[in-house]
């Protein structure tokens, strides 16, 4: 067998998609602050989309998945499920 080897750098790698995909995620009220810190404090339990980049910046928050999807596209990004 044989052995794996680092064929990319892990910056490189990280770079892969960057300016072409954007990730839709479900993020929960509570975690928003983490990803946008200057979001208003939010009441708990509440449910929004947010569209991050290829490395996993956030770029937008919503509470419609419609509007994330569309703010890639407007922006020429694939948009991408994560789970």
């Amino acid at each position: 067998m044989s052995e794996a080897r680092i064929v990319m750098s892990p910056e490189h790698f990280a770079g892969l998609g960057s300016g072409q995909i954007a990730f839709v995620k479900s993020v929960r009220s509570e975690q928003i602050r983490q990803l946008f810190p200057d979001a208003p404090q939010l009441d708990p339990g509440q449910t929004f989309w947010a569209l991050l980049d290829a490395a996993g910046a956030p770029l937008m928050v919503s509470d419609s998945r419609e509007a994330v999807v569309m703010n890639a596209r407007e922006n020429d990004l694939e948009a991408v499920s994560l789970h």
